[in-house]
């Protein structure tokens, strides 16, 4: 990124540009992931899950492969780079998908949220260990408030879910997505650290991902079909070019430049975009309870925005 010209006026609070714009990356991320939980739900029914997921990275990745050809970016890839990009595809976008939607068939989406809201803590945790990266204390308690603000925010749904046999199993693949999506997230920064860029190994990550899923969607013999409505395909476009193409260009770009703990914490971020959607769209109503998690939400937010990037050991 180029420094800023002279002329123009400061950021102001001491906020410098660069982190003005991972703010503003953010916001677009959980802004569209926050949709996305809705648009999901109108995916499910006649096709199958496993089906969807591969006909939206399956169009994302060719949509990310077109606009590397049209605006002449190059998608050779070493192969070092083609393998931290299958290992993103397979963890980010195969596994994490896949247990994610059967999870959200066995439990309340809050309780997935709630689980998902640790990933920036996983990140954190796993790019310690594998990596030697030391986060400064700022990170550490802005990702552990932002599981705790989450759980407060979906309290009386995670409460009142129960933890019959079905539940436990959907606990479990939930914990599954989220730590597959922390790989995903660690392959991806392998791929940057052996320096393949952004938009390209993104796609090749899609591709891959998209391959891996329909190879097994064709082993286990999964039924491929479209649902030729309005609303199946409308979300189907809208999942594929701005929940998948646009929103993880702009997470993998914060990520690099800031870091993925402050990424992934848009996890934490995308609940209350859903619960905004369920007041408009299915009126949905929420008390002084879910307002307090959102404070906490938000708090956390503040100090991994604050928190000096990562170093190595």
């Amino acid at each position: 990124m180029t420094a800023p010209s002279e002329s123009l006026a400061s950021p102001p609070s001491g906020l410098s540009r660069a982190t003005l714009w991972a703010i503003a990356g953010v916001a677009v991320c959980a802004i569209i992931w926050g949709t996305t939980w809705y648009a999901i739900t109108l995916q499910l029914g006649q096709v199958a899950p496993l089906a969807s997921i591969v006909w939206r990275f399956g169009l994302a990745a060719v949509l990310l492969f077109a606009g590397c050809l049209l605006t002449r970016r190059s998608l050779r890839l070493t192969l070092t780079q083609h393998l931290a990009a299958a290992g993103q595809g397979i963890f980010a976008f195969s596994i994490s998908y896949s247990f994610t939607y059967a999870a959200e068939g066995r439990i309340a989406s809050a309780v997935v949220a709630v689980i998902f809201a640790s990933l920036a803590l996983l990140n954190l945790i796993l790019f310690r260990i594998a990596a030697g990266q030391r986060a400064a204390w700022l990170s550490w308690g802005g990702a552990a408030l932002g599981v705790v603000g989450v759980a407060v925010l979906s309290g009386s749904e995670v409460l009142g879910s129960g933890l019959d046999e079905a539940s436990a199993i959907g606990v479990g693949f939930a914990i599954t997505a989220v730590v597959a999506a922390a790989f995903g997230n660690f392959f991806a920064w392998r791929g940057q650290v052996a320096g393949s860029a952004v938009i390209p190994s993104t796609a090749w990550a899609m591709a891959y991902g998209t391959g891996f899923l329909a190879l097994f969607g064709l082993a286990t013999g999964v039924e491929w079909s479209i649902d030729p409505t309005f609303t199946y395909v409308g979300s189907l476009l809208y999942l594929a070019v701005f929940g998948s193409v646009i929103a993880f260009v702009v997470y993998f770009s914060i990520a690099r430049a800031r870091g993925y703990a402050l990424a992934s914490y848009i996890s934490a971020l995308t609940p209350p975009i859903a619960m905004l959607v369920s007041v408009m769209f299915e009126n949905a109503r929420f008390g002084w309870l879910a307002l307090a998690g959102l404070a906490l939400v938000l708090a956390g937010q503040v100090l991994l925005i604050r928190a000096p990037k990562v170093s190595a050991v």
